[in-house]
C-alpha cells in the first residue's frame, strides 16, 4: 500500500465518521488536514491529534466526539460505525504507521496491538514487549533482537522542535522567501520552507558487565549493537573491576560473534564490580573528549558496587557538571518490591536526571523522551 494513498484513505474516513457524527467537515478541511500530517511527525500521536483538530477547526462541543473517533483511527478501541481500512489478505494485524528507517510508512502484520473483530488483544509482539530479559527462552531471541533495533532506529529518528531549511514539503519561510525574491524583481518564483529538524543524539553508554548483571547483558548489549548501527555518535565502554572501551569491539550485523569478543576482551567479564573505580577512571581519560553539553550519557547497572562510594559520588559529581542529562537504567527496578539501598545506587542518585528500569524492552522504550 503506497504511503500517500494509505494517508489518504484514513483520512477520507475519519473526516465521514466525523460527519455521521454531526460535526461539520468540508473538503477544504479535509485537503487542509492532509497538507498538516505532512509538516507533524506521524509517530507523535498528541501532536497528530492537535493537528487534525486544528485542520478541521473542530468547535469545542465537538471535542468529546473528535477524540472518541480519533481514537478509533489512530488507537485500537472500538467505535460503531466507523470503519478503518482493511489490510490486504498477505498483511496481517492493524495498519499503523511506523519509521521505516528512510520515512514513515502504512504498514501492517507486526503491530504491538492486534485486533479480533472488535475487541483489541495483545500480540506476541506486544507480551514479548513487557517479557523480563531474564524470563526470554533461546527460540524468542531473534524476535528480540528484531524489536530492539526497531527500538533504537526510533531513537535515531526522532525530530526536534528545532526548524531547518528543506527543499522537501514544509512550513513556507517568509523572510527567506522575500529575500530570494529581491533576485527576481521582487516576484515570488519559488517560496523558501523549512522543517523540524531529525537531530541524532551524542550518547556515551557505560554498561556493567558483571556477574550480577550476567542474566541481563545478553539483550542490553543487543541494544548498544543497534545504537552503534544507526547513531553515528555513540560510545561505548563496558565496565565490572575495570573500564573497556568497546565500541570498536563491536559489530553491530554479528552480534554472537561480538560477544565472544567482548567476554575475552574484557577483564573480569561476569565477575566483580568497583563501580567507583570504573567511573573515575572513565572521568580522568575521557572526560574532556567524549562528554559535552550536548552528550547524553546512559549508565546500565544494578548499582551494586563493591568498591570506594566516596569515589563513585565523587566521578558523578564531575560528570553531572559536564554532560547534558544523566540516565541510570537499573533493572532490578523493574521489581516493584526493590528498593535502591545500595550503597553505590545511594551515592549515585543525587546526580542522575532520570533513574529508569531495564528489565524488559518496554522498559528500554522509556529513554525516547529522554534522549531525544
Amino acid at each position: 500500500m503506497d504511503t500517500a494513498q494509505g494517508l489518504a484513505g484514513q483520512l477520507v474516513r475519519f473526516a465521514g465518521a466525523l460527519r455521521g457524527e454531526g460535526v461539520r467537515v468540508g473538503i477544504s478541511d479535509e485537503i487542509d488536514a492532509g497538507a498538516v500530517l505532512v509538516l507533524v511527525d506521524l509517530l507523535d500521536r498528541p501532536e497528530v491529534h492537535r493537528a487534525l483538530r486544528i485542520a478541521f477547526k473542530v468547535p469545542r462541543e465537538a471535542w468529546s466526539t473528535f477524540d472518541t473517533l480519533f481514537d478509533e483511527c489512530w488507537g485500537g478501541s472500538a467505535v460503531p460505525g466507523f470503519t478503518r481500512p482493511r489490510p490486504r489478505r498477505d498483511q496481517q494485524g492493524p495498519l499503523q504507521w511506523r519509521w521505516d528507517g528512510e520515512r514513515v510508512r502504512l504498514t501492517a502484520g507486526d503491530a504491538g496491538e492486534s485486533t479480533v473483530g472488535d475487541t483489541p488483544s495483545y500480540s506476541p509482539e506486544a507480551l514479548l514487549r513487557r517479557k523480563p530479559f531474564d524470563q526470554i527462552s533461546a527460540g524468542e531471541l531473534a524476535a528480540m533482537q528484531k524489536l530492539i533495533a526497531r527500538l533504537a532506529l526510533r531513537l535515531a529518528a526522532r525530530r526536534s522542535r528545532r526548524l531547518v531549511p528543506t527543499r522537501g514539503p514544509g512550513t513556507v519561510d517568509l523572510r527567506r522567501s522575500f529575500r530570494r525574491a529581491l533576485a527576481s524583481d521582487g516576484d515570488l518564483l519559488c517560496l523558501a520552507r523549512r522543517a523540524r529538524a531529525v537531530e541524532e543524539p551524542r550518547l556515551v553508554v557505560l554498561y556493567d558487565t558483571s556477574g550480577s548483571m550476567e542474566v541481563y547483558t545478553r539483550f542490553l548489549l543487543a541494544f548498544a549493537f543497534a545504537l552503534r548501527r544507526v547513531i553515528r555518535r555513540v560510545e561505548i565502554f563496558a565496565f565490572n573491576t575495570t573500564l573497556v572501551r568497546v565500541t570498536r569491539m563491536i559489530a553491530p550485523a554479528r552480534m554472537a560473534p561480538s560477544l565472544e569478543q567482548l567476554a575475552a576482551g574484557v577483564p573480569d567479564w561476569s565477575g566483580g564490580t568497583r563501580i567507583g573505580a570504573c567511573l573515575a577512571e572513565f572521568v580522568d581519560r575521557h572526560k574532556d573528549a567524549l562528554v559535552g553539553r550536548d552528550t547524553t550519557l546512559i549508565v546500565v547497572s544494578d548499582g551494586l558496587d563493591q568498591g570506594d562510594t566516596a569515589l563513585l559520588a565523587g566521578a558523578m559529581r564531575e560528570l553531572r557538571q559536564r554532560a547534558r542529562k544523566i540516565v541510570w537504567l537499573n533493572p532490578l527496578l523493574g521489581d516493584p518490591r526493590y528498593r535502591p539501598d545500595a550503597a553505590g545506587m545511594r551515592a549515585a542518585l543525587p546526580f542522575v536526571d532520570h533513574f529508569g528500569p531495564a528489565h524488559n524492552l518496554e522498559s528500554l522504550e522509556g529513554l525516547l523522551r529522554f534522549v531525544a
